[in-house]
């Protein structure tokens, strides 16, 4: 029973705002399965708040390994709970000005806001600054021309890294941009490889993408794949 009515309510649900799409009378349909998954993602936030407290709360009491950054991962989850929940900082509505917490939490000049803008988003790029460098070091390792498809990845890599460098048009500075030649730029050979067979490639993704979600739903919807249920099978 525990697992066949969740099975039923998966199959029904899904099935009912798949032909809602298609069936106008049945719309609102549509916004009511969109009103109950902001619901259930709302829980499901609780949820996930209750296991980051549960899991750092004990590598705190045991003093494992690295428990100094579980005590400045739970220090800034309170404090960006309490910031948000409580609007502290918020500006007033201009519709209830007598109403302190009226106005929105993330507002420019709210402490939320502040802490999106100068902590969180720093923090943000300093982790991609890194990750840049990281993966410029494993290409290093990784690119060797042992045949003709790895020569191939080594030299759209060069062009593409210095097309977008200012090194690309010094290098390339030569050839006239409004000559017969001028798609030999660094440049010009950049955005083409970008354009044309970046995007051919990005697209052939996107479509294994969908057909690989599609299955996964047809999968789920007729009972095939337990595996969100829990318990393996």
């Amino acid at each position: 029973m525990k697992r066949t009515v969740p099975l039923i309510i998966t199959a029904t649900v899904g099935l009912l705002l798949i032909v809602a799409n298609f069936v106008p009378a049945l719309s609102e349909l549509s916004e009511d399965g969109t009103t109950f998954f902001s619901i259930i993602a709302a829980i499901a936030f609780v949820l996930g708040g209750g296991s980051l407290l549960k899991v750092h709360l004990k590598k705190l009491s045991d003093r494992d390994r690295g428990w100094a950054y579980s005590l400045i991962v739970l220090g800034s989850f309170f404090v960006t709970l309490v910031v948000g929940l409580f609007k502290i900082g918020a500006p007033p509505n201009p519709a209830y000005p007598d109403k302190p917490w009226a106005g929105g939490y993330n507002e420019p000049g709210t402490f939320f806001n502040w802490i999106y803008e100068y902590l969180f988003y720093p923090l943000t790029a300093t982790m991609f600054a890194m990750l840049a460098f990281y993966i410029a070091s494993a290409a290093f390792r990784a690119f060797r021309a042992k045949n003709f498809e790895a020569i191939l990845l080594l030299g759209t890599a060069f062009i593409i890294l210095l097309g977008q460098t200012a090194a690309g048009p010094a290098l390339t500075n030569w050839i006239p941009p409004d000559g017969p030649f001028a798609g030999l730029r660094l440049e010009e050979l950049s955005a083409y490889v970008m354009d044309v067979f970046n995007t051919a490639g990005s697209r052939a993704i996107v479509i294994g993408i969908a057909l690989g979600i599609a299955s996964t739903s047809l999968k789920i919807l007729m009972g095939l794949d337990r595996s969100y249920l829990g318990g393996g099978n």
